[in-house]
């Protein structure tokens, strides 16, 4: 079940990821970075202020998608080799909610785009060689799906940041 799509004002938010390079389906990609990314948070004491998120950062779904898996911070922080820090901008926001199995999201994202078509609105992207380059486009994951048994009640917030007028 998807919630009507909307747009919403954002405050700037910094976090702390982990960027890689996947191609679809990246469910592996996913299983080997969020354990790394929660045992780095744990070992620098960070406390997380929110679900994680993956910001895509790139996207040319016919071959690559440049991914941060990352989870909000209070402050920016100090990165390293193997961790980014940075901040999701502040801006208008296309959002919807879904609340299903993973594997409907890119079916939702397609719905929330063409929402957004149709009322003429532009995303805050730059074209590039290697796909489209977007100021702030991510997912939130508000539950666990390891303690969430029924996919049905899994919950994914989509957003993309639209453009300044």
């Amino acid at each position: 079940m998807m919630t009507s799509p909307k747009i919403v004002e954002r405050q700037a938010q910094p976090y702390v990821a982990m960027r890689r390079t996947v191609k679809i389906p990246f469910n592996a990609v996913i299983d080997a970075t969020m354990p790394k990314l929660f045992e780095w948070v744990g070992a620098h004491r960070v406390e997380p202020v929110g679900p994680p998120f993956f910001k895509y950062n790139v996207i040319d779904m016919a071959h690559e998608l440049e991914i941060e898996f990352g989870v909000p911070t209070a402050s920016v922080l100090a990165g390293d080799a193997e961790v980014v820090t940075a901040t999701l901008p502040a801006g208008s926001y296309a959002t919807v909610t879904y609340h299903g199995h993973y594997d409907k999201l890119i079916e939702v994202t397609a719905a929330l785009i063409g929402w957004a078509k149709e009322r003429g609105i532009i995303w805050d992207m730059e074209a590039t060689p290697k796909g489209d380059r977007f100021a702030g486009r991510f997912e939130v994951y508000p539950n666990d799906p390891r303690e969430v048994a029924n996919p049905d009640d899994w919950e994914t917030e989509i957003w993309i940041k639209v453009a300044e007028k």
